[in-house]
């Protein structure tokens, strides 16, 4: 009977004669990398997918969509397909008054998402702009994580050493700051709702 590391090696010597099949190598030939990513261990990557993350995406509020925003933007990720569509309304004082949203995200995505959609109602405009910036130094300049209200963000710290996760992480923060920019570009040009 084989044992457990030698069921996942496929490279066999089949004995003519039929006897007890030997290993003649293991899976990868020598000079072979094992796969594109193999700097990252399964230890980083339960780093990365930590079990508060896994538990704020899996217990995110469902905002469900406005019947009419003020703005509604769509963004997609190109390198995982991650997608969110969120709806924005700001009142006159400059506050986000309702948000809404529709995701199809990793857990990264789904948790980002949760955590803005669990705080941004009341969060003036400006704020959120800083936000988004915030979280953008966090993952690519080494800055540090939000706090007060958005303290939860610095989960996705550990996001900041795997580049291919940064957009789907900021999707929603990219989102909304556009559909903020759309709201500020009707207000300019005399187009309030």
């Amino acid at each position: 009977m084989r044992t457990e590391p030698e069921m996942f090696r496929t490279t066999w010597n089949w004995p003519a004669d039929g006897a007890d099949i030997g290993r003649s190598g293991d899976y990868m030939c020598v000079g072979q990398k094992a796969s594109r990513n193999s700097d990252v261990t399964a230890m980083e990557l339960s780093d990365l997918y930590s079990q508060k993350i896994l538990e704020i995406a899996a217990n995110q509020p469902i905002p469900g969509r406005l019947a009419l925003p003020d703005a509604t933007v769509r963004r997609v990720s190109r390198v995982c397909g991650s997608s969110i569509e969120v709806d924005i309304s700001v009142s006159a004082d400059g506050n986000i008054s309702a948000y809404g949203h529709k995701i199809s995200a990793c857990a990264l995505g789904q948790t980002s998402a949760a955590i803005v959609a669990t705080h941004i109602a009341g969060t003036s405009v400006a704020e959120f702009r800083v936000l988004r910036s915030q979280m953008t130094a966090m993952l690519k300049a080494n800055g540090a994580p939000p706090s007060g209200k958005w303290a939860d963000l610095a989960y996705l710290e550990p996001v900041r050493d795997y580049p291919p996760r940064h957009t789907s992480t900021l999707l929603v923060f990219d989102a909304v700051v556009e559909a903020l920019d759309r709201i500020d570009a009707g207000k300019s040009a005399g187009v309030i709702r």
